[in-house]
């Protein structure tokens, strides 16, 4: 099978060998072009923080997959890495694994969402390129059909799996409608920034950004359509927010259980909910005592993603069933890709000797009987080759892809298909 791929991930380089390969668009385009003159055929370069990776088929059996990590190391200018770094699979090798990594399981963060997009930003790169062909665009198809089919089937998605989307789940558990709610992210850094995303992507009505340095909160303010107050004054903001996310560098607690008990005399004690993302934490723990303070720190929402993980793991047998059902169709599919034309020759020249001889023969039988002996020999020709022909278009499925392609050449040796070419 015309497959392969050459990859480096998180599995087999440091972070400080991965970002050296790491290819931004332009990059990935100019990455193909140089490919493109090394006998590569068909051509997708994906690139991520975790993972940078070939799929390819080549035009000379020879080829040799050393030199193209080289080249893709020379395009970037890195230096240190070592064939070592890389993984080289050929093949339904290469077919499975581009299967789990769109599906998520083959990611860092398991269950991982966003690879399915990265991949379909590369593979649209590569077609807008012209260096995608029948086989990697049925792969890449193929391969997003699977990350469907994970998504839609099982809950490999499900739960959160970081501390920002955690604390942003627990929100909406508790405030089920957070458009009318408001919330309060003292520190702008970014495990604050991302929580704070993830809770204006759910449509948040309001958002106070309090930063020691303030430019830094006017910034992120601005992206996210916050609002911005001093360091100092958050304590007078606690009476009429729901949410607070406190993420910063403090030696103590910069909000007390007595700051907390005032603010929910002023705000007549409707429910708060504190994310405490702080190391050490932030917020004096014993408010978590005071009625309807719900205050959560880094310890709780951990336990939460790996109760979620843990539930995730649980889902991978089922998406490995799908991935083995998606490459036996895809494997009927490949080889159906030469079995097919040599089955069309087998019959057109069946059909070409029977013409040639019905023509220099014909005219010895009367008028009448033309028709009838023209239907006859069709049906002979057609009863010839019908076994031959079902054992194989059907035979590949028991058979390796190897097996086929052995069982094609030979027939097309015997039949003298090979002369004629496809």
């Amino acid at each position: 099978m015309n497959i392969f791929c050459l990859g480096i991930n998180h599995r087999t380089a440091p972070v400080e060998i991965r970002e050296k390969l790491w290819f931004s668009r332009d990059e990935i385009v100019s990455a193909l072009e140089t490919l493109q003159q090394n006998n590569l055929k068909e051509l997708v370069l994906v690139s991520t923080c975790n993972r940078t990776e070939l799929y390819y088929s080549f035009r000379n059996e020879l080829l040799n997959n050393e030199p193209l990590w080289k080249i893709l190391s020379i395009q970037k200018k890195a230096d240190g890495l070592s064939a070592e770094n890389f993984y080289s699979l050929s093949s339904l090798n290469a077919v499975k694994h581009i299967f789990g990594v769109a599906s998520g399981i083959d990611s860092m963060v398991l269950g991982d969402v966003q690879i399915l997009n990265q991949m379909k930003e590369a593979f649209t790169v590569a077609q807008e390129r012209r260096t995608t062909g029948l086989l990697i665009n049925r792969l890449f198809n193929t391969a997003f059909h699977v990350g469907k089919r994970a998504r839609t089937e099982t809950e490999i998605g499900e739960g959160a799996v970081s501390v920002s989307y955690a604390a942003a789940e627990l929100a909406s558990k508790i405030f089920e409608d957070l458009t009318k709610r408001s919330a309060l992210l003292i520190g702008a850094g970014e495990t604050g920034e991302l929580t704070a995303k993830h809770l204006t992507s759910r449509d948040l009505g309001n958002l106070i950004i309090a930063n020691r340095t303030r430019s830094r909160a006017e910034e992120l303010a601005a992206k996210l359509e916050g609002k911005v107050t001093d360091f100092d004054k958050i304590l007078d903001e606690l009476h009429h927010v729901d949410i607070v996310i406190s993420s910063v560098e403090s030696p103590s607690h910069i909000i007390t259980e007595k700051d907390l008990r005032n603010a929910m005399k002023q705000r007549g004690n409707k429910p708060l909910f504190i994310i405490d993302i702080g190391v050490p934490r932030n917020i004096e723990h014993s408010a978590n005592r005071i009625e309807n303070i719900f205050l959560y720190d880094i310890d709780d929402l951990n336990q939460i993603i790996d109760a979620n993980l843990s539930h995730r793991k649980a889902e991978v047998p089922k998406i490995q069933q799908i991935i083995l059902d998606e490459l036996s169709q895809f494997k009927l599919w490949y080889d159906a890709l030469e079995v097919t034309p040599t089955i069309q020759q087998l019959r057109d020249q069946f059909e070409n000797i029977r013409t040639e001889e019905v023509k220099k023969h014909i005219h010895h039988f009367p008028a009448e009987k033309r028709e009838e002996i023209e239907i006859l020999t069709k049906r002979i020709v057609n009863k010839i080759l019908h076994t031959p022909m079902v054992n194989l278009k059907n035979g590949s499925e028991e058979l390796s892809t190897h097996e086929t392609q052995t069982k094609v050449h030979i027939l097309r040796h015997l039949f003298g298909l090979e002369k004629k070419g496809s």
